[in-house]
């Protein structure tokens, strides 16, 4: 979306990373990610559809149109839903901050990993609204950094986490921002704000965690931003590189991870 850039950039291998984690993480976030029969659901920034096809299936009687400034990334998501056989999706480029839909045309909105990376998200949720009917749900889906913990713990592993967040907040992007999500639902005049956490916990005891979140996910997506970390000298190679060990290292048979989802569902 304008006024941003989107640290983690547009490789095959993010992706990839994207498509994972939305994989791994379906039913904690998704379960209730329900529209009704014959809603139309706004998706804004939809990037490569890794959240679209997911949700489009669990409501096949819902259409949905999801919008992206990126064309690379809305091709791809185009291309992922004709090989899944995905019907009841439109996609179309987009501006977040200033969208070419008419005032109260949607039923529903769904906003997925897009605030982090906005400088103005109370903005972008004040367009939203606008395009979102009287009485409309919107339900938004961010991340929070701050509450990372694992075992064992590595200052190394922290400081390579760090790089992201710095990242992102140089380019205007917030990486807390999943516990800011009920501030800013309630001052862009949504109502009935309710906020759940969504916490992923990972031991040896599940596996599919382990490689779909610890290693595919979270520690994918930060090893992915060291060249630029580097570049802008926010760390040296050697300490990443430690840090990127030690993340990997949490998967291990001994390894714990953990990391909370905030979910926010609102009305118009």
């Amino acid at each position: 979306m304008t006024k941003s850039v989107y640290v983690h950039g547009y490789s095959i291998r993010e992706a990839t990373r994207l498509n994972d984690q939305a994989e791994t993480l379906d039913h904690l976030l998704h379960h209730d990610t329900l529209f009704n029969p014959g809603d139309l659901v706004l998706e804004a920034g939809c990037g490569v559809g890794a959240q679209t096809r997911i949700i489009a299936p669990k409501n096949p009687e819902t259409r949905f149109i999801a919008v992206d400034l990126s064309v690379e990334s809305l091709t791809s998501a185009q291309k992922t839903m004709d090989s899944l056989q995905i019907h009841n999706v439109e996609f179309q480029q987009a501006d977040i901050f200033k969208l070419p839909f008419s005032d109260n045309m949607f039923d529903g909105v769904l906003v997925c990993f897009v605030l982090e990376h906005l400088p103005d998200p109370l903005s972008a949720l004040r367009e939203l609204k606008r395009v979102l009917k009287k009485d409309g749900v919107i339900m938004v889906i961010e991340g929070d950094h701050g509450s990372t913990f694992f075992y064992p713990d590595s200052s190394y592993a922290h400081r390579a986490i760090n790089c992201q967040v710095q990242l992102q907040k140089k380019h205007g992007g917030n990486c807390n921002i999943g516990r800011e999500l009920y501030p800013l639902l309630s001052a862009s005049g949504f109502r009935n704000t309710q906020v759940t956490p969504r916490m992923v916990y990972v031991d040896a005891s599940r596996p599919r965690l382990v490689d779909g979140f610890i290693r595919n996910t979270f520690t994918a997506m930060i090893e992915g931003v060291g060249p630029d970390a580097l570049q802008q000298d926010i760390i040296d190679k050697e300490t990443f590189d430690k840090g990127i060990q030690d993340l990997y290292r949490t998967a291990e048979s001994d390894g714990v991870f953990s990391y909370t989802f905030f979910k926010g569902i609102a009305i118009k």
